[in-house]
């Protein structure tokens, strides 16, 4: 019984946030929601999911807060870092036959696949020509990309990613230690564009030829997939190019034929001729 009206306090939530404040979660998939949405409740000292949505209409802050819930924002840079070598060696090859690039990181949570990829353009020469497009519906997050400053602890583990994906250089010619935090250059987000962005709502806003957008769709069902897949395809130029994270695929969305697989392995996929 008290899962049926923890069901129930949960839908009347997510209108309640997309209603009052036009953040659309109604069709992530319910499962994850609902653990985020019963953490939350339990960090915020609140009874019950109803005493959440009340805390959300009527207190200003509650809504960041729940946004922090609500969106995934543990990540590491290089994550995957056999990812970033197919990038290096096997899409940026094609890439460099265009004059300038747009690249859309979709989902970028604090920043650490923006910076990644900033840097691998950086190493291959590529960064001169690039505009980054990060966007998050979280504006916390974008803040926290937008600052580039990283626990220094965790600098070991994005250093031996940075290597693992064919690095050119030191991890460490871009960041200064600081009490305890890596501060990342800030020329590595001088051609990038910061912006909110809904993959729930929002259009297409650019033509772009890569999109990376790693580890958001796992927490989408089934139409929400298909409606951000479908913008992607209509995001990327002729022949350019989407990474997914390596639990997603475009093997079930009905938008599977604009596409073909580039590097299979690496959820790297190429968008077909029209």
């Amino acid at each position: 019984m008290r899962d049926g009206v923890d069901d129930l306090e949960i839908g009347l939530l997510l209108e309640a946030l997309y209603h009052r404040y036009h953040y659309d979660f109604r069709h992530y998939a319910r499962a994850s929601i609902k653990r985020r949405l019963i953490q939350a409740r339990e960090q915020l000292h609140l009874s019950s999911i109803s005493a959440m949505q009340d805390s959300l209409l009527h207190d200003p802050s509650t809504l960041p807060r729940l946004l922090d819930y609500l969106t995934v924002q543990v990540s590491e840079m290089f994550r995957d870092p056999s990812y970033f070598r197919a990038m290096r060696e096997t899409v940026l090859p094609h890439l460099r036959t265009y004059p300038s690039l747009k690249v859309w990181i979709a989902g970028c949570s604090h920043g650490e696949e923006l910076y990644s990829l900033a840097i691998l353009f950086r190493e291959e020469g590529l960064d001169q020509r690039t505009v980054f497009y990060a966007t998050d519906i979280n504006p916390t997050a974008l803040r926290a990309a937008e600052a580039g400053i990283y626990p220094l602890e965790q600098v070991r583990k994005f250093t031996a990613n940075h290597q693992k994906s064919g690095a050119k250089s030191s991890l460490s010619d871009y960041y200064a230690a600081d009490y305890g935090r890596a501060v990342f250059d800030k020329t590595l987000r001088s051609r990038v564009v910061f912006s909110d962005h809904s993959l729930v709502t929002d259009a297409v806003f650019a033509e772009m030829h890569l999109i990376s957008c790693r580890n958001v769709l796992i927490y989408f069902d089934r139409p929400l997939q298909d409606r951000a897949i479908g913008l992607f395809r209509d995001s990327l130029a002729r022949k350019g190019f989407l990474g997914l994270g390596s639990k997603e695929s475009l093997r079930f969305s009905k938008h599977d034929a604009a596409f073909s697989d580039f590097v299979r392995d690496e959820k790297i996929y190429q968008r077909a001729e029209p």
